[in-house]
C-alpha cells in the first residue's frame, strides 16, 4: 500500500508541473530554478546530449536597451540533424518550426516555467502522418530535457 500511495504522489506531483497550454501547442513545465538557472541547466543537459545550440537569447537584456523592462525571459534555440532531419522527411514545412526553441520566463506571481512547442500539435499543423515514431521520439527527447532543467 505504500508503495501504491508513493507513486501515486509521484505521478500527481510531476503531472501537475507540466501544462499544455489549451489550445495553444505549448508545454508549459514549471520549474524550481531562477530563469538563469533553468536556462543554464537545459544548456547543459542539451549540449550533454550532442544537441547544437544555436543561439540563447535574453529578452531581458533586449528590452533595456531600449530603456524598458521585462522580467526574466531567455530563448533556448537547439537542435540537431540527426533528429530535425528526419521529421522533416516527414513534412518538409516543419521546417519552418525548426530548430527547436525553448522558452524560460517568469510569470507575474514569480513563477519560473520553461515552455517548448508540442510536437505533436507541429505534426497536425504540418499535416505529418505516418511518423509517429520519429516524434515519439522527440516528445520524450525534449520531456527529459526540461525534466533535467526544471527539477532538482
Amino acid at each position: 500500500m505504500r508503495k501504491f500511495a508513493l507513486c501515486f504522489m509521484a505521478i500527481f506531483f510531476f503531472s501537475s508541473m507540466a501544462v499544455a497550454g489549451t489550445g495553444t501547442g505549448v508545454i508549459n513545465i514549471k520549474s524550481i530554478h531562477e530563469v538563469k538557472g533553468t536556462a543554464d541547466r537545459l544548456e547543459n543537459a542539451l549540449r550533454a546530449k550532442g544537441m547544437t545550440i544555436f543561439a540563447r537569447i535574453n529578452h531581458t537584456e533586449g528590452a533595456k536597451t531600449i530603456g524598458e523592462t521585462l522580467r526574466p525571459t531567455e530563448l533556448i534555440v537547439f537542435g540537431n540533424p540527426k533528429v530535425g532531419t528526419p521529421l522533416m522527411q516527414c513534412g518538409q514545412s516543419i521546417a519552418i518550426d525548426l530548430p527547436q526553441k525553448a522558452l524560460i520566463w517568469e510569470d507575474e506571481a514569480g513563477e519560473v516555467w520553461l515552455s517548448y512547442n508540442d510536437p505533436e500539435y507541429l505534426a497536425k499543423r504540418h499535416g505529418i502522418t505516418g511518423c509517429d515514431e520519429v516524434i515519439n521520439k522527440i516528445e520524450g527527447a525534449l520531456s527529459n530535457f526540461s525534466q533535467m532543467a526544471t527539477m532538482r
